[in-house]
Formats: structure tokens, C-alpha cells, sequence
């Protein structure tokens, strides 16, 4: 794609329900980036299952290629009119990116999309197309490098209402707020949570309906390699290192027997910073032209518990700690969209001694596992063993 999607949503259950009504499913490709915000009628399980339903029928759909129109005739044939309260099971926005930047926006009784451009808040143009009886609203614009959209389920516009407000927000009080606080160096993840924090405020913490911010920010695609473990045939080591010195982005090493492969092969010499941040991970090490020099396993566990954590963390302060784990996790989620992991397949015999803790003994499994909070963070990786 010509831009990289960054995304982030969160969500805000009604008071005294487990289960949150709205559901939001996003799929990302090098081709394309669709992504479905459902707000189920009512709150709690039949909310969900309903909004639920609506997200994974239209992401399938969109997919496997079928068109817009089939989406919301399927959708409408399967959810019908509430019968006593004369409204739909359940309301959606649709919004899909192709890999030339061209965007389109499908929405049906959900809030209208808030359009973020040069720090400007703007109504998308729309025009209405009548399918099976119900109004669907349609917007096509070319993305810009930091556009930002900001969709919201009803929650947000009510928030307050009956509490500190009497008639909660209107969309223009919370155009008015987005302007504000939004400029272009915001990530999606920094403006979800701003957003979502002031709904929790106005609802006293005691939210009366289910709440959902999903935002989307188009920006350049940011590129890094990783290097960790030895690889199993020595005379690989100079092609991994190659390949990681060519990298036009970050260059991260994790693992001391790599760090010394990087240096002997680079003639970098490593120097270790021996100040202990954190009692339970190892300290870092400096080396020109690596922007960050890690222990192994400890390290890379730690960031994944790190990136795990910010999937639903109000605040991601915690990234700011200076050590290797925090410093590893920030580099990732903020620094980096694509990422490409070389993977030595070498055995460290450290890792077989019966006295270290079972953890050291099964490093492909954490990389694994930092593969998988990555690919669940909206980031492209690749993955090449040597």
C-alpha cells in the first residue's frame, strides 16, 4: 500500500455489563486495509452477538472481493427491523483503504466519521443510496499522509448525558474537542485513548451506554530489522549481518552471542552500559549503527509483555522506562510499521542447563510470541531463519 494504516481502537462497556456491544474487526494487507465498527441494539450478550455477527459478515465479504452493495444487502437481510423498537439490530461504519490511497466510507445510523486533515476537523462529503429500504451514506476521497478518521460508536456522542451533561455530547462539540488536542505527530493509539478518556470522565466513570473509538492515521511506512540468535551454519553469519546493515530503518539485536557475531563481522565494537534500570531485565549495550543492543530471551519476553499491554492500556507511559524490554517494545510499536525478524536456528548450550529457568530454553517460542503481539498490533512482519 502506498501508506501504512496506523490503527488503534478502544472501548468502554456499559455500566454493570461484561460484554461490550460494539465490536470492531480489521483486516490489513499489503493491498488493502478494511476496517468494521458495529454497534449492536441494546448492550450486553444479545448486543454483542449482534455486532459481532454485522463485523464478521462485512469483513469476510469485503475480503473475498464482493462489492459494498452485496455487504449491506446481506447484512440487512440477516439482521431485520426490531419489530418493537422500529430500529436496526444493528448499525455500522465500513471503511476501506486500497493500496493506491483511495478511501471509501460506508455508513449506516452510526455517528458520522470525524476527518482529520492539517489539523483540521472536517464532515466527510457523503452522498445516500437507498438499499432494501435503508439509507446507507457514502464517502470516496484520496488519503493524504496523516489524514487521520476518527469513527465513534453512539456511545460517544451520548457520553454524559443524564449526568454531567443533560443532552451529552453533540458531533460538533466533539469536532471541537478532536481539533483541540490532535496534531499531526499523534498517533491513532494516543488519540483513541484521549478520546475515550474524556467519555469515561463525562460518564463518571459509570458508562451508560457502550462506547467505541476506532481511528485511523495514514502514514509512511516505517521500516526495521531484528537480529536474534546465532544462525545454525557459522558461515551464514556475514549474509545476516549484511542484511541487517542494510536496513534503511532501526537496527535492533537482541542477544549477546548475536551482538558479538554484529561486531566481529562489522568491526563495530560493542560497549555495555552496566547500570542495572530493572532487576529483572539485563542491561543494554551501545554499538554504531545499531540503534538499540539487547539481551536475549529475559529481554524480548519482557517487551512482548510490554506489547500485550497496550492493546488495552489507557495510558502506554510504561514505554518511557529506560530498560532494554521498554526501549525494545517502544521502538516496535512507535518506530516501526514493517518488520523483518532474522532468526539464528543455533542452539546456545546456555539454554539446555538444567539451572536456568525453563524460559531460557525456548527463545524461538518468545520470538514467536513477539511475531504474534506484532502481526495483532496492526504491523506487517517477516520472518527469515537462518
Amino acid at each position: 500500500m502506498k501508506f501504512f494504516m496506523d490503527f488503534a481502537t478502544g472501548s468502554l462497556n456499559k455500566y454493570g455489563e461484561e460484554l461490550c456491544g460494539d465490536k470492531v474487526e480489521v483486516f490489513s494487507s499489503k493491498d488493502s486495509f478494511i476496517a468494521v465498527l458495529s454497534d449492536g441494539l441494546g448492550s450486553g450478550v444479545k448486543a454483542n452477538i449482534l455486532a459481532t455477527l454485522t463485523a464478521k459478515i462485512a469483513i469476510t465479504m469485503l475480503k473475498e472481493g464482493l462489492s459494498i452493495e452485496e455487504v449491506v444487502d446481506t447484512i440487512i437481510h440477516t439482521l431485520p427491523i426490531c419489530s418493537v423498537r422500529k430500529l436496526a439490530y444493528s448499525t455500522f461504519t465500513i471503511i476501506k483503504v486500497d493500496h493506491d490511497g483511495m478511501v471509501y466510507v460506508v455508513e449506516f445510523d452510526n455517528p458520522s466519521v470525524f476527518f482529520i486533515r492539517n489539523n483540521q476537523v472536517k464532515l466527510l462529503d457523503t452522498t445516500t443510496t437507498v438499499i432494501n429500504g435503508r439509507s446507507i451514506k457514502e464517502s470516496k476521497f484520496k488519503l493524504l499522509e496523516k489524514d487521520t478518521l476518527v469513527f465513534v460508536s453512539d456511545g460517544v456522542i451520548h457520553a454524559g448525558a443524564g449526568m454531567i451533561l443533560n443532552l451529552g455530547w453533540s458531533w460538533k462539540e466533539v469536532a471541537n474537542y478532536l481539533h483541540t488536542i490532535v496534531n499531526q505527530s499523534m498517533s491513532a493509539k494516543m488519540i483513541t485513548n484521549l478520546l475515550l478518556g474524556v467519555c469515561e470522565d463525562l460518564y463518571v466513570e459509570k458508562p451508560g451506554d457502550d462506547t467505541t473509538v476506532v481511528t485511523i492515521k495514514a502514514i509512511k511506512p516505517k521500516l526495521a530489522a531484528l537480529f536474534s540468535g546465532p544462525p545454525l551454519y557459522p558461515e551464514r553469519d556475514q549474509e545476516v549481518v549484511d542484511i541487517l546493515m542494510r536496513c534503511t530503518g532501526k537496527r535492533l539485536v537482541c542477544g549477546g552471542t548475536a551482538a558479538n557475531i554484529v561486531s566481529r563481522k562489522s568491526g563495530l565494537e560493542i560497549k555495555t552500559n552496566f547500570d542495572i534500570i530493572d532487576q529483572n531485565i539485563p542491561p543494554i549495550a551501545y554499538m554504531e549503527g545499531v540503534d538499540l543492543v539487547t539481551e536475549g530471551v529475559l529481554t524480548i519476553r519482557g517487551a512482548v509483555e510490554k506489547l500485550e499491554c497496550i492493546k488495552t492500556a489507557k495510558e502506554i507511559d510504561f514505554l518511557n522506562a529506560q530498560d532494554g524490554a521498554s526501549k525494545l517494545a517502544k521502538i516496535l510499536f512507535e518506530d516501526c510499521t514493517h518488520i523483518k525478524m532474522l532468526i539464528g536456528r543455533a542452539i546456545n548450550p546456555a539454554h539446555q542447563n538444567p539451572d536456568f529457568p525453563n524460559e531460557l530454553s525456548i527463545k524461538l517460542n518468545v520470538l514467536d510470541k513477539l511475531q504474534a503481539v506484532l502481526v495483532s498490533l496492526g504491523k506487517f512482519v517477516e520472518i527469515e531463519y537462518y
